[in-house]
């Protein structure tokens, strides 16, 4: 359940020795599984804290919890989860586990990790992607971003949003707000849709966007059939950004292509994800001889039907470009909006 800021009362002390891992704007995850708790920190990955969680503690965090959404949480609501705009906390009661409770804190901030500078003094990327990658969002490429969990899909897809004009209308639709394209571009034209599973879903999410006449829809993640609503958005002119999870870009049409209920409805999809579908980014994440965690693009591959062919044309591997060779249909998305060279670095000095 989501809670507003104004009805949130749950005060830090609730935390107890979780606070200063909720308060460390370095760690997006707290995990506790009935012994022992893990962070994720985004520099140095995944760990162990050295914190005691003793029953009793978990315990009254849970009721605290319950007490906020109005939901009990026992052996026959066994699963309690509370989201605000920062923070998602999920909670399982020890008669689903053999464990014990089982606690996940996420923290969802309003805040653009990624910056130009960043970008390019931590190696995320070369100057040249940065620059070919602007020019995508300038030309109105329709893009998904795709990774394993925790490769960084949706800061990427936030760090874009702010080539998007403000004046040109943006529908986001999540089941957990982690965009905040508001918040994070003041003053832009935007409504945010919460899906929830039973009374708002994904499906009727993407069509209510349709008839709100965006210029732009921002589906935080692709995960079933309602991919097939979302190319029919872009199918009517319309311009989006989306991530999924695989582990290279040339396999984004297949795993979209499963995603649907039966092969008949996958095989007709296929002539329209390269028709709609323009660039597919992929994130990845090493671990450092120093222990560090570093994220970064390592592919970008361009999708284009033209005639009868469907043509995936990877330019972005290992982080450095192995062709320039633009498709067609792109080349003209790129010219509609007077940019003859996609390539042009001084496009990374302006936003």
């Amino acid at each position: 359940m989501r809670v507003s800021k104004e009805a949130w009362n749950l005060k830090d002390e609730s935390f107890g020795p979780l606070l200063e891992y909720v308060r460390d704007e370095e760690i997006t995850d707290i995990n506790y599984n009935g012994k022992d708790v893990w962070v994720e920190h985004l520099k140095h990955g995944i760990y162990k804290v050295p914190v005691h969680l003793t029953e009793e503690f978990v315990s009254q965090l849970s009721i605290r919890v319950s007490n906020v959404v109005s939901e009990q949480i026992n052996k026959f609501n066994n699963v309690l989860e509370a989201e605000t705009d920062i923070l998602r906390i999920s909670i399982i009661h020890p008669s689903a586990t053999n464990t014990g409770y089982a606690v996940s804190i996420r923290k969802t901030p309003a805040v653009m990790r990624l910056t130009k500078e960043k970008m390019l003094r931590e190696q995320y990327c070369s100057a040249e992607v940065l620059a070919f990658l602007v020019l995508c969002m300038k030309a109105r490429m329709n893009m998904v971003f795709c990774g394993r969990p925790g490769a960084g899909k949706t800061e990427l897809l936030k760090f874009l949003t702010q080539y998007i004009p403000k004046e040109e209308k943006v529908m986001t639709i999540e089941d957990n707000l982690e965009i905040h394209y508001r918040e994070i571009n003041p003053g832009a034209n935007c409504v945010e849709l919460k899906v929830d599973s039973e009374l708002f879903p994904y499906t009727k999410a993407i069509k209510t966007a349709l008839r709100q006449n965006p210029q732009w829809v921002l589906l935080s993640e692709a995960r079933s059939a309602e991919v097939k609503y979302l190319l029919e958005c872009f199918s009517t002119g319309l311009h989006g950004l989306t991530t999924l999870h695989t582990d290279d870009t040339r396999k984004i049409p297949d795993r979209i292509q499963n995603m649907m209920q039966d092969s008949y409805a996958a095989s007709r999809l296929e002539n329209d994800i390269y028709s709609f579908l323009n660039v597919g980014i992929l994130l990845r994440k090493k671990v450092t001889e120093n222990k560090e965690v570093v994220r970064y693009i390592d592919q970008i591959c361009l999708f284009d039907r033209v005639g009868e062919e469907n043509i995936a044309q990877l330019i972005v591997e290992g982080g450095r470009f192995v062709s320039k060779e633009i498709p067609v249909n792109l080349r003209k998305k790129f010219r509609l909006e007077n940019i003859n060279d996609p390539f042009e670095q001084k496009n990374v000095r302006s936003t």
